[in-house]
């Protein structure tokens, strides 16, 4: 029996849900998500709540029953509050800046680097503090990910592009090379 998969999801106030067979759609204040589940596990409306279970004995649906409840979790507080993941800039003359809808890294290259934002996902940047925010959780981890990619912390100087609270573990570098004379 899954721990996880047997807790009820709460639907807040102000949340629509639609189950139809095997899909499900979530509307609240933040945006829309809807979703495909497969035919293993059974997705039921009771009153405020949404309750999981496998529809049928395989080991396959009892292994998705918590991974699905999860998943509807994530929707529901998606469009209630939003999920955001910051990303910090650490580097001289490395900077960011969001023109449009759009990213652009200054970040070393010959080039600005463009990342565009796809459906549902905003950048906001504070001096050096980039943060994506969105309803969709897979989506702003994504994303996040995407621009970290870009230029990823070096361990020597520790410049590049690192989550917040991100730890880098740095090396030693070069000691005295007249030393060994």
């Amino acid at each position: 029996m899954s721990r996880i998969g047997k807790k009820p999801v709460n639907i807040p106030a102000g949340v629509t849900v639609e189950v139809s067979g095997d899909e499900i759609k979530i509307k609240g204040a933040k945006g829309e998500l809807s979703r495909r589940f497969g035919s293993k596990v059974a997705i039921v409306r009771e009153g405020d709540a949404l309750k999981v279970s496998p529809a049928e004995g395989s080991k396959a649906a009892r292994a998705m029953w918590g991974t699905v409840r999860m998943h509807l979790a994530n929707m529901v507080q998606g469009v209630c509050a939003g999920f955001e993941k910051q990303l910090q800039i650490e580097g001289i003359g490395y900077r960011a800046a969001v023109e449009g809808k759009d990213l652009v890294l200054n970040i070393g290259f010959t080039h600005p680097v463009r990342i565009a934002a796809p459906a549902g996902i905003a950048f906001k940047v504070e001096k050096n503090i980039v943060t994506v925010s969105g309803c969709d959780k897979e989506t702003v981890g994504k994303i996040a990910a995407q621009v970290r990619r870009v230029r990823p912390p070096e361990p020597y100087k520790g410049k590049g592009i690192r989550y917040v609270g991100e730890n880098v573990r740095r090396k030693a570098g070069k000691k005295a090379a007249g030393a060994s004379k």
